[in-house]
């Protein structure tokens, strides 16, 4: 009776470490899910920025500084998401959306760029995709958020470090991104 009742308890045991096992799996899978959305975001982003850029060429002609700003900033992000690292996308994010910030201000001096239909639609094109970004950015950051504290909690972290479940980083953007636009600084007018 004792032996049943010791294999009864290793069934118990296994089958609870093949749960948290399979909770682990679906964790880190979230993440890379989360990522996946955010990276076709960035993608479509990234090839609607070029569009933009040369509208808003044919009319702001004294602008080339923050034309410049926004395709470097794109190229930035571009590499970061490529080669997934997280920090440097949080950084270079936070400056294509401050070169965009500014890129849009600007052109509120323009008011022929502000009526062309290509204009208006590639800035609701890209806002759109701004809004849907951030929103996978929380959903990415929640996902990292739960498998980071799982691996850590216990009797999780025996198997996390059994299998090597890792950690992920958030993707943060910096406390700049979050301010206004100083629209004297962008048209020189103190």
């Amino acid at each position: 009776m004792g032996w049943i009742i010791f294999l009864v308890l290793i069934a118990i045991l296994v089958l609870y470490g093949i749960m948290i096992y399979n909770n682990l799996v679906t964790l880190k899978h979230n993440v890379s899910k989360s990522w996946s959305n955010i990276d076709v975001l960035l993608k479509q982003r990234h090839d609607e920025l070029p569009k933009l850029v040369e509208v808003c060429k044919q009319y702001m002609g004294y602008e080339q500084e923050t034309l410049e700003k926004v395709m470097k900033a794109r190229s930035a992000v571009a590499a970061a998401r490529e080669g997934q690292n997280i920090p440097a996308l949080g950084a270079a994010e936070t400056q294509l959306r401050l070169g965009l910030g500014s890129l849009f201000a600007v052109a509120e001096a323009y008011p022929d760029l502000k009526a062309n239909t290509q204009f208006q639609h590639l800035q609701d094109r890209i806002s759109e995709l701004e809004n849907s970004i951030a929103d996978r950015r929380e959903y990415y950051n929640e996902s990292v958020n739960l498998n980071n504290v799982r691996i850590e909690q216990f009797p999780d972290v025996v198997i996390a470090k059994q299998f090597a479940f890792g950690s992920f980083e958030l993707l943060e953007f910096s406390e700049e991104e979050k301010a206004d636009v100083n629209l004297k600084d962008l048209f020189g007018k103190g």
